[in-house]
């Protein structure tokens, strides 16, 4: 089993959304042996924004609600994947990747509207594709 963990600042927008882009492109590529999973480095326990739950649901993802999660624990098996270079800094793992290393960082929509979340969306999903498909290119799937 492979675990994956996204990582962002406050777990209510970027992270949770790559999660479950995640999870959903995963069971569509019929990946069945990866585990996904979102943090903040400053989350407090804020529910997923209501825009990040808007453009989820619009484009086919769970935009069900849920309470942010703090990074507090490093795992040694867990592959950590960060929405920028600056959140990797804070990663204290060996396993840890950025989005900037894949397809690009993806920017904080943040109290932005929801076409700014569309676009973070969209980001967020070229990210997961190309993570997605280095997994498969890894054990000789594709």
């Amino acid at each position: 089993m492979i675990e994956i963990c996204f990582v962002c600042t406050g777990n209510t927008c970027r992270s949770i959304m790559a999660e479950r882009i995640a999870k959903k492109m995963a069971k569509n590529k019929k990946i069945k042996d990866v585990k996904f999973s979102s943090a903040g480095l400053r989350a407090d326990g804020s529910q997923i924004t209501e825009n990040a739950r808007t453009v989820l649901k619009k484009l086919g993802y769970d935009g069900r609600k849920r309470k942010s999660v703090l990074l507090s624990d490093v795992k040694p098996n867990v592959i950590y994947v960060t929405v920028t270079d600056d959140h990797k800094k804070f990663v204290k793992s060996k396993k840890v990747i950025s989005f900037n290393d894949l397809a690009g960082e993806v920017l904080d929509p943040y109290l932005q509207d929801l076409q700014v979340y569309e676009k973070t969306a969209k980001q967020i999903e070229k990210n997961v594709e190309l993570l997605l498909n280095k997994i498969e290119n890894l054990r000789g799937e594709v």
